[in-house]
């Protein structure tokens, strides 16, 4: 019998309405946004023209990170999806499943951590689970459910994305990616980068999420009024990301390469993994879309954070394809994102022992 092929990171969209979908327990009339493709938060009608956001992500504790990063990865990939509903979150619940050899010094230090994080958010932590059991192992640790609530007329999504909207994105591709390198195989990445480039690159890992940049284009208010959409690009990249969202609204995008942010940090160290940077980790990266008579105004309103942003296409009318044009005037179109590559090249980098 042929050896089942290794498969990591999250299942493609195929395999999701292939294997998961059909399996959804009851259906409920309040759960007006349940699980697909492109959208980082469910949303239920919990009455008197309220709703409330859930969304769920595994916990990491990533030893060369330490618990303290870590931990704070783990309240931003949760915090992150939350925002991109337009519902701010405010509860958490939190199951933990231990390796038995997990020194009570780190656990501390990693839920310590994550409580100061969640402070600053605005989060209570109301339940959950934890224990130690055999078979389990670094780097997932368990997952986290986080909770919100508010004004059903606050929502935004990939329904609510129109022909003409424009596409932002924030910060630039692979920075997660990035960031994961510079801590973790500084010397390799120091055969492109100086000193001061290997410091930014180390700097991006503090860079993912997408909290301030979801608050800041909220501002503007939501769809007629400013934002549509708001997706955290994650597993799969800019344009992994890009491409969800083309199948979730219906609609086609149409983006210039060129145009999307790429550090030369970001650039460097994906070619030293041997992966696609546009394709690739980019949780921190926020893809917005954004009523064209105030696409300016939302850049402003990130520049003024200090966050980096460009307006790289728009929403156009079609069936739900990425129209990507490149550099040479080429243009593709897309229906399916790709495998994201850092899984495997992490694997491998680590297996051949790089510093």
């Amino acid at each position: 019998m042929p050896r089942a092929r290794e498969l990591v990171g999250k299942l493609s969209p195929d395999e999701l309405e292939r294997l998961i979908s059909p399996h959804l327990g009851a259906t409920r009339p309040e759960v007006i946004v349940g699980p697909r493709v492109g959208t980082d938060a469910a949303i239920v009608k919990i009455g008197a023209g309220r709703v409330m956001s859930v969304t769920s992500d595994p916990l990491s504790l990533i030893p060369a990170l330490g618990p303290e990063r870590s931990a704070r990865l783990s309240c931003h990939a949760l915090a992150s999806d939350a925002w991109t509903s337009g519902i701010p979150p405010a509860y958490c619940t939190l199951s933990f499943q231990l390796p038995p050899a997990l020194e009570e010094q780190t656990l501390t230090a990693y839920v310590a951590a994550m409580s100061e994080e969640w402070k600053r958010l605005g989060v209570a932590v109301i339940g959950g689970h934890t224990g130690r059991y055999q078979g389990c192992d670094l780097s997932i640790v368990g997952a986290g459910t986080l909770i919100g609530v508010g004004d059903e007329g606050r929502i935004v999504g990939p329904s609510f994305m129109q022909p003409g909207d424009r596409i932002l994105v924030t910060k630039g591709c692979a920075i997660e990616a990035t960031g994961v390198a510079a801590l973790l195989f500084p010397q390799r990445l120091l055969a492109r980068l100086d000193d001061e480039g290997l410091e930014r690159a180390r700097a991006l890992i503090d860079r993912v999420s997408v909290v301030d940049d979801c608050t800041a284009l909220l501002r503007l208010g939501v769809r007629d009024r400013g934002v549509s959409c708001l997706h955290d690009a994650t597993e799969g990249g800019v344009l992994g990301g890009l491409v969800e969202l083309a199948r979730a609204s219906g609609h086609d995008l149409r983006v210039e390469q060129a145009k999307l942010p790429l550090s030369a940090e970001a650039q460097a160290a994906c070619e030293i993994f041997g992966i696609d940077p546009y394709w690739t980790l980019s949780a921190g990266t926020l893809i917005a879309t954004v009523r064209a008579d105030r696409a300016i105004e939302g850049l402003a309103a990130l520049r003024e954070l200090g966050i980096v942003a460009a307006q790289v296409g728009e929403v156009v009318k079609g069936a739900g394809k990425l129209w990507l044009t490149s550099a040479d005037g080429e243009v593709r179109s897309i229906d399916q994102p790709e495998p994201d590559p850092y899984w495997a090249a992490y694997a491998r980098a680590v297996a051949e022992g790089w510093k």
